[in-house]
């Protein structure tokens, strides 16, 4: 775009034109013009072209530029160009050319603005009458997928249109999935927001420390049991939430420690006196009533506070997604604190052991 004037304007992009050669001559007789070229006075220029932030998001997806190609239907060279194009534009390297290829600190709010102009792109397409499915990536811990979470999916499957990609990922871990990007929701231990998201509080989940019976009688020490003789079952390497109890009663981790990386299966291993770890209520209860399980005396229950963070995005989809956790949640709200028994904070502070564990797939 540019403006013809009479008159100098302060800008870098002026310069003074023959009205001989590219002006009506009879207009600007005896004037001196000048040719003001602006390059905004329509639109902002586009900062970073989403043709090449769609390379990017493909090439963290597919994890080589080989693979990155094929899906995108152009040559390796030309994925590596775009990258190259990408990062001169952001004045720093995005990706670490490993295999598969990873992010940088730099790259991750690229990757979240490429999905967020993905999801737009989808709804568009969608509300255009287009049979697009919108894709709709979601971390979420495996206790929960197991038991508050499942009438989100049924919400999800009715209204159609949404293919859901749920990461399981443990509580205390989601967020950093926001903040690279990876998903566009979350639920988090983590009560402040990510950069760019929003955070609303869910309740919390139930854990008591259990074990069957016999068990418990075995290891059984005056009113207590003996903790560093108890055998002892974990999600996995990470998870530390019956770390947290051995340390309230001041004792070392027992000889014997069994990983069961399944919801349903960390139950089972419980009932079946393989040792004893906390277990989840509402899922508890039933075992409890029946004697199969039995609460460990002198331990007490420990609530873990969930929250829900999202993309800072008004879109439908995110819209309807947050509200069908808010209603599925209603589960979590009704429970009240445990009575004198420890619980966590309204999130995990930085250097507090992890809960439960990613991977913990539902039963």
């Amino acid at each position: 775009m540019a403006t013809i004037s009479d008159r100098q304007v302060a800008r870098p992009a002026v310069r003074e034109v023959s009205t001989a050669s590219k002006l009506d001559p009879r207009r600007y007789e005896g004037q001196r013009v000048f040719l003001t070229d602006d390059e905004n006075c329509l639109t902002q220029p586009v900062r970073y072209d989403p043709v090449l932030l769609e390379t990017l998001a493909t090439i963290v997806e597919e994890g080589t530029f080989e693979a990155a190609a094929r899906r995108l239907h152009v040559t390796p060279s030309a994925v590596s160009q775009r990258m190259r194009t990408l990062e001169h534009a952001a004045g720093q390297v995005l990706l670490r050319r490993t295999t598969p290829a990873t992010l940088t600190a730099a790259g991750e709010p690229l990757l979240r603005l490429a999905r967020q102009l993905r999801l737009l792109d989808e709804e568009a397409a969608s509300a255009l009458g287009n049979d697009e499915v919108v894709a709709v990536a979601v971390a979420v811990n495996a206790d929960s997928l197991a038991s508050w979470f499942r009438p989100v999916l049924r919400d999800v499957a009715r209204r159609g249109g949404v293919a859901l990609r749920l990461h399981v990922e443990d509580q205390a871990y989601s967020h950093e999935l926001l903040r690279r990007g990876e998903v566009l929701a979350a639920v988090t231990d983590e009560p402040r927001p990510v950069q760019g998201c929003v955070v609303e509080p869910l309740g919390a989940l139930r854990y008591t420390p259990a074990a069957a019976p016999e068990l418990v009688e075995r290891h059984r020490r005056g009113r207590g049991v003996d903790w560093a003789a108890m055998p002892m079952v974990v999600f996995n390497e990470k998870d530390h939430l019956q770390d947290e109890v051995l340390a309230a009663h001041g004792s070392p981790r027992p000889p014997v420690v069994h990983r069961v990386p399944s919801t349903a299966d960390f139950h089972e291993a419980l009932r079946c006196g393989l040792g004893w770890g906390m277990a989840l209520h509402p899922q508890l209860d039933a075992d409890l009533a029946d004697g199969a399980l039995a609460r460990l005396p002198g331990a007490r229950p420990v609530d873990v506070a969930l929250h829900w963070q999202r993309w800072r995005l008004e879109t439908p989809t995110l819209s309807a997604l947050t509200h069908d956790v808010r209603r599925a949640a209603g589960a979590l709200r009704r429970r009240r604190p445990a009575h004198g028994g420890p619980a966590a904070p309204p999130g995990r502070q930085p250097g507090r052991p992890p809960g439960r564990q990613p991977g913990r797939p539902p039963g």
